[in-house]
């Protein structure tokens, strides 16, 4: 049984390489690559991007004016956001050296790149960087909890969970009392070499 979980480990890690690559090519189909953190893209794709520049006055009034009534609402969440972003970042940058755990690197989780596009008005370019701010917070709270529960309590639940981030398919089978302390020690050593550089 552990070899097959293994081989179909790998055959994860494989589809995600693959699926790396083929967005790869999509970008260069779009005809933009990246240098360092900026996006470039060839002058012709960037004029007609200009071209395509939907007006303030449509985003706000024409396309969705009810987006205006619930935007207090939406931007309202910024405070406990903001708030749980603090408390995640204190617990793991205290905590984690205790525990010899490798720490979570931010940068890999929040990606602030939307604001290059010419076709975006402020308006949408404010959006879509609230938008990135608050499902990198998710992926980078997400996986600090996650190395948490690896580091505590490595057992998978006995009913099937939805959304499982992806350090669960190595924890130890449900109520697998025999090997659980071998594969805690082995679980919690991997914690220490853990980085987030595989990510592209």
């Amino acid at each position: 049984m552990p070899n097959r979980i293994e081989n179909l480990l790998k055959q994860i890690t494989q589809l995600e390489d693959e699926l790396g690559a083929t967005l790869r090519e999509r970008q260069q189909q779009i005809s933009y690559h990246l240098k360092g953190k900026r996006v470039e893209f060839e002058d012709s794709i960037g004029r007609t991007h200009k071209k395509l520049k939907t007006s303030l006055f449509q985003t706000l009034f024409v396309d969705r004016p009810q987006n205006i009534i619930t935007a207090p609402i939406i931007y309202g969440m910024a405070i406990p956001l903001v708030i749980m972003d603090i408390f995640i970042s204190f617990y793991q940058y205290t905590c984690f050296p205790i525990y010899g755990m490798a720490r979570v690197k931010r940068g890999a989780y929040f990606i602030f790149d939307r604001d290059q596009l010419r076709y975006l008005n402020i308006v949408q370019k404010i959006n879509c960087q609230y938008c990135a701010y608050g499902n990198g917070l998710m992926a980078y709270a997400s996986e600090i909890i996650a190395r948490t529960e690896q580091y505590f309590c490595p057992i998978k639940h006995a009913k099937k969970r939805l959304g499982a981030h992806p350090l669960y398919l190595e924890f130890t089978e449900f109520g697998d009392a025999e090997n659980f302390k071998s594969e805690l020690i082995k679980l919690r050593k991997a914690l220490r070499e853990a980085n987030d550089d595989s990510i592209n």
